[in-house]
């Protein structure tokens, strides 16, 4: 006898064929996200995090959000420097396959990305801050952008009509117009997706007015490596251009007799001229308050008449000292941010994300910025509060990258994840999980050079106790045991002890390059080439 079938029963069939590829969550059960991206951030800048400036407490709001979920603790970039960073968690892929692998790149916004695909899947999303990705952000529903690196001071903001220039501070600016979308410009019928991208603590460190006297009367702890002389460390290491002691500015970077008649254009180099051509827009209200803060330090620094180590000394504290005051305002912006969240009732639906571009050099191996796929550049923090899903106050050991993130939006708003993606949801970390498929080792691959700092191009694989470096245009190796040699002082390459594991780790770095697809150019540059790179200029 022939089956039957209702018309109900078949329109009801119809509409499971036609909604397979729709979200298979309902838009009241699915959560709001908020993802919350400074630049430059270093986890051990973070208290959390648990590193060596835990005791200034300098992010009393991130480890309140750390208590309310969960930190990742092997959080890793896949590149280390601002676009290529960013280019990434848009894409789920790494720099070779988006096609933005450096920061003189653009961005092809035609691609695919999360954000568009949150859309399709019916969220409402915007984005205000730093981007670094040039040309107009697509797959947002509202975006205001700063151009370039932005500015600290009266900041101009890319908007869809042209631009805007903001008077106040960069941190609070980008957190007033989140705060201000929040409450008035999202959509209430639908889930949403906000990223609040801060310029800070990037490069030059310009703090707000408010906290131009913090950490004033004390001195900051140092790191243990900030006089290391990379004696052991492959050639590159003593070849590039980010030391504290020979390549940060007094002026431009230090800010010490810096005005905005300054004759900064008799100074020619490679130097960041950025401070001195911001506090030019600053206001006669602001310039005011700024020297009464640093006029009276600029004093006694000449007073003192340092030299060699106590230079390098006085130096790292006032780098350090303004680093961590921009850490300060951009910890204040998510105090602020989860208030609004609690304000408006959303904080029990909300996925809170706190995360980086990448890591930073606080004086750690002496050195300032990031690049280096040693550890101080390499971690990124990655903190995510999941209401009901994360366990408040848990860590998580796992190896995870910015490869991740795009996937992870994607399942947390039950959302296809597209089979060209290159990374792993973390919602199986996020729920508790330990996966027996996970990642046993993390690819690394940096692009910039020649180029400002002068590290050299590398790539490289990381495990839970090792790591392996190819400086390839130089045809040189690292090997590094983690688990004995935190800080990496002992490049163990060529110790015949350790034969096994670094050819273990080279069979996994060409396996990864195949499963990730990298093709790039690693050949190596003729001798003539690699002398002349190596010959010092002038640098800030």
């Amino acid at each position: 006898m022939p089956l039957r079938f209702s018309p109900v029963a078949v329109l009801l069939g119809c509409l499971v064929v036609l909604t397979t590829d729709v979200p298979r969550v309902s838009a009241d059960e699915r959560p709001n996200i908020l993802f919350i991206f400074s630049d430059d951030h270093a986890p051990h800048a973070i208290g959390a995090y648990d590193g060596w400036l835990k005791s200034v407490d300098p992010t009393p709001n991130i480890d309140q959000l750390a208590k309310q979920g969960i930190v990742f603790r092997n959080s890793f970039c896949t590149n280390s420097i601002c676009g290529p960073s960013r280019a990434v968690i848009q894409t789920g892929k790494h720099s070779h396959k988006n096609g933005f692998m450096n920061n003189g790149n653009s961005f092809d916004w035609n691609q695919q990305t999360f954000p568009k695909l949150l859309q399709k899947a019916g969220y409402t999303t915007a984005i205000y801050g730093k981007s670094h990705l040039k040309g107009e952000p697509q797959g947002y529903d509202d975006w205001k952008v700063l151009p370039g690196q932005g500015l600290y001071y009266n900041p101009d903001m890319i908007i869809p009509e042209g631009r805007k220039r903001i008077e106040g501070h960069c941190t609070d600016v980008v957190t007033d117009l989140a705060v201000e979308w929040l409450k008035e410009g999202r959509s209430d019928d639908k889930p949403f997706m906000l990223m609040v991208q801060h310029k800070a603590p990037h490069r030059n460190w310009m703090p707000a007015l408010r906290h131009l006297d913090l950490y004033a009367d004390i001195d900051l702890p140092e790191p243990n490596t900030l006089f290391d002389k990379w004696h052991d460390n492959a050639p590159p290491a003593r070849h590039q251009e980010l030391e504290i002691d020979r390549h940060m500015h007094l002026n431009f970077d230090l800010f010490v007799d810096l005005t905005p008649d300054f004759d900064g254009n008799a100074l020619v180099g490679r130097y960041d001229k950025s401070a001195w051509r911001n506090m030019q827009r600053m206001t006669p209200e602001q310039l005011k308050t700024w020297f009464a803060a640093y006029r009276p330090r600029d004093k006694a620094f000449h007073e003192a008449n340092l030299s060699a180590d106590g230079l390098v000394r006085w130096k790292y504290q006032r780098y350090a000292k303004n680093y961590l005051r921009c850490v300060k305002g951009v910890d204040e912006s998510v105090g602020t941010l989860m208030e609004t969240l609690d304000e408006l009732g959303l904080s029990d639906n909300t996925v809170v994300i706190y995360s980086s571009d990448q890591g930073f050099y606080i004086g750690d191996h002496g050195w300032y910025d990031k690049r280096w796929m040693y550890e101080e550049s390499l971690k990124m923090p990655l903190i995510v509060k999941w209401p009901g899903v994360t366990q408040p106050g848990s860590t998580d050991d796992h190896l995870v990258q910015n490869l991740d993130y795009a996937e992870t939006f994607l399942e947390m708003a039950g959302a296809q994840v597209p089979d060209d993606m290159q990374g792993k949801s973390l919602v199986p970390l996020l729920k508790g999980e330990s996966p027996d498929d996970w990642r046993r080792s993390i690819y690394y691959h940096y692009y910039e050079y020649p180029s400002v700092h002068m590290v050299p191009r590398q790539y490289g694989v990381r495990n839970h106790r090792y790591k392996l470096i190819r400086f390839y245009q130089f045809d040189e190796w690292e090997f590094y045991d983690l688990e004995n040699d935190p800080d990496e002082l002992t490049n163990q390459y060529n110790n015949p002890e350790y034969a096994n594991p670094i050819s273990d780790m080279k069979l996994e770095l060409e396996r990864l390059r195949k499963h990730y697809q990298d093709d790039s150019d690693v050949s190596v540059l003729p001798k003539e080439r690699q002398i002349e790179l190596r010959t010092p200029q002038a640098a800030g």
